[in-house]
């Protein structure tokens, strides 16, 4: 192993999964309990867990979106690891549009920060969503992931899911909830897989950044 690697900052952006994490209003809360307990004799600890697929950090399958589209275990992996770049638009207003995007310089995935403080502890539907328009440009810039901490790339009472659209006909995918607080702007290295769901149309994922030489 390269010995750059050890020494390098690691940024992990995924939610906690625990009683009272938020969930889109109406979904399935997350549970959690002790089904066996070394206090009544048992060797081991085991636990059992009750949730959305779309459970805090999450990757859309093309299933969620597309009637026809693939599960959460047939996504290919390449999209969720590599080179990414985390674009601060937290002074982003309304939507994040094309006049809002950077100059990509040959990159594959594109993470947005919108909150400035993640929120944790509460559901908030004032998000700010990316435009099918913005969708559609990068996907011309050959970006074949694009990732938000909000839990939508669309508004939560959008009806037409314009941006989830255009990541279907651009053959993308979709990182939602991720926690990019004290994550400056730059380029990184992106590892999010997510769960093989068999018939899953989201995969819950642990989603980690690391810093890059030089970047």
């Amino acid at each position: 192993m390269s010995s750059w690697r050890s020494s390098l900052r690691i940024f992990d952006i995924s939610q906690v999964l625990r009683p009272g994490l938020p969930v889109w209003p109406g979904d399935t809360e997350f549970g959690f309990e002790r089904t066996w307990r070394m206090e009544d004799g048992s060797p081991v600890n085991v636990g059992k867990m009750t949730m959305t697929t779309h459970s805090g950090t999450h990757a859309d399958a093309p299933l969620h979106y597309s009637a026809d589209g693939m599960d959460a275990a047939s996504m290919e992996l390449d999209p969720f690891i590599g080179q990414c770049l985390v674009v601060d638009a937290r002074g982003v207003s309304g939507e994040i549009d094309v006049a809002d995007l950077p100059h990509l310089d040959s990159v594959d995935r594109v993470l947005f920060r919108t909150w400035d403080s993640f929120p944790h502890d509460e559901w908030r539907s004032d998000w700010t969503p990316i435009s099918s328009e913005a969708i559609e440009w990068l996907a011309l810039q050959g970006v074949k992931l694009i990732g938000t901490d909000a839990p939508s790339v669309d508004p939560q009472d959008s009806k037409t899911m314009d941006a989830h659209k255009a990541v279907a006909k651009n053959a993308m995918r979709i990182l939602e909830g991720l926690v990019l607080d004290g994550v400056e702007e730059g380029r990184y290295e992106l590892i999010a897989l997510p769960l093989k769901v068999g018939g899953g149309d989201a995969g819950l994922t642990r989603a980690i950044l690391r810093e890059i030489p030089d970047a």
